[in-house]
């Protein structure tokens, strides 16, 4: 699939993808890539957002009272990416 990513959001992507992962990735900018992919976003209960993308369907927990995401949750952002065929 192609897509017309900001630098910002490419940058986003490779970052989600690099190995070791990073335990320094600020949420709001993988949701910002999330719905610039063309996700669809809907709220859960408490910290819960769902997202689907592709045909995929998942859901995460923000990050709190950090905005940084956690490595495993990096890891299951990585599978949905893949799942929905977006990679770097």
């Amino acid at each position: 699939m192609i897509l017309n990513l900001s630098s910002a959001h490419r940058t986003t992507l490779a970052e989600i993808f690099a190995e070791p992962p990073r335990a320094s990735l600020a949420w709001r900018d993988i949701e910002a890539l999330l719905m610039a992919c063309g996700a669809e976003r809907s709220e859960g209960s408490g910290s819960r957002i769902r997202f689907a993308l592709n045909g995929v369907r998942s859901v995460f927990h923000r990050p709190h009272p950090k905005k940084e995401i956690d490595k495993g949750a990096l890891k299951s952002m990585r599978r949905f990416l893949t799942e929905a065929g977006i990679r770097p």
